[in-house]
């Protein structure tokens, strides 16, 4: 075992009691929820197959091709939470508060996989065909952290993991037209949101008790971030649609998701780094001030391709 894979097995020994805090701080804010009285399960009926149903067709649908692929997104990476679950149980460990962690949180992740389904399904607002293969393959692939078994870098991903993927829900829903599926997302962008806030904190403990060591797995994070369901299928095509609707592009991961972690862990306001954390830091705002300008890049050529658009229409 090398040095540092010791010091990050110490570091988790000192952070214990903070996730015992924030465990208790997350089930006195958790409120229970039952994905079945989100549904719209009037809307259903039989499909095609044993029970000689209706087949599915595109008119049926009656969601934008921007929601209908972000929600297809969105529960496709929801799916894989087995691969999670092992990533996570794998760096936490399964005993003590750590632990106790693991399971509640994918406990709590299990529902959202779960009412989205059901939504699709009963809408009719995908191909379910087309979504059950989508899903075998997706599933198939499993999943592979890009960091590895590494605890500091394994918490500040899931920190901005979880606000990325709130915001991604919360976007959608209010892009898809349906008071439904607003509410529906809604609800499970709530749970994210507490994820969010239970692993952001633990980060900002790490960052009292290691800071050096800390700023450089937020860097290294940041500079290498991808949703963890960048392995679906054709996930680039749908990554732009997604972008172009703003629904989650680079301007919303700039501003939305990294900005107010590094916020909040006054990452650029902080006097204790030492060189190491210096040259993270260092890293970290320039890659920053990039991401910042293709952000803008970004949003000026969607304006004039919109524009272009509705000039051809008028």
């Amino acid at each position: 075992m090398t040095f540092d894979e010791k010091a990050e097995m110490r570091l988790m020994v000192d952070l214990e009691p903070v996730v015992a805090k924030e465990l208790d701080r997350h089930l006195s804010m958790a409120k229970e929820w039952f994905p079945h009285q989100y549904v719209p399960w009037s809307l259903g009926r039989d499909f095609d197959g044993p029970l000689d149903g209706e087949p599915w067709s595109p008119e049926q649908s009656t969601l934008s091709t921007e929601a209908r692929e972000s929600l297809i997104v969105n529960l496709l990476t929801e799916d894989n939470l087995p691969g999670y679950h092992h990533a996570i149980a794998t760096v936490f460990g399964r005993d003590g508060a750590w632990g106790t962690w693991v399971n509640r949180w994918t406990a709590e992740e299990n529902r959202h996989g779960i009412v989205i389904r059901d939504y699709l399904t009963v809408t009719r607002a995908v191909d379910p065909v087309a979504l059950e293969r989508a899903r075998m393959k997706h599933m198939q692939l499993g999943y592979e952290p890009t960091h590895g078994t590494k605890f500091l870098h394994g918490v500040a991903y899931v920190s901005f993991q979880e606000l990325a993927t709130r915001v991604a829900h919360r976007n959608t829903g209010t892009v898809s037209g349906d008071p439904v599926c607003e509410r529906l997302l809604a609800r499970v962008a709530a749970d994210e949101n507490l994820h969010m806030i239970f692993y952001r904190n633990l980060l900002e403990a790490a960052l009292e008790i290691a800071p050096d060591a800390t700023m450089r797995a937020i860097t290294d994070v940041v500079k290498a971030f991808q949703m963890p369901g960048h392995g679906i299928e054709g996930f680039l095509r749908k990554s732009v649609i997604i972008a172009n609707a703003g629904i989650y592009d680079l301007r919303l991961h700039h501003d939305d998701v990294l900005g107010p972690c590094l916020r909040k862990w006054r990452v650029f306001a902080r006097t204790d780094f030492g060189s190491e954390g210096e040259r993270a830091r260092e890293e970290l705002a320039e890659f920053m001030a990039g991401l910042d300008a293709a952000a803008t890049r970004f949003e000026e050529r969607r304006e004039e391709r919109r524009a272009r658009q509705a000039a051809r229409r008028g």
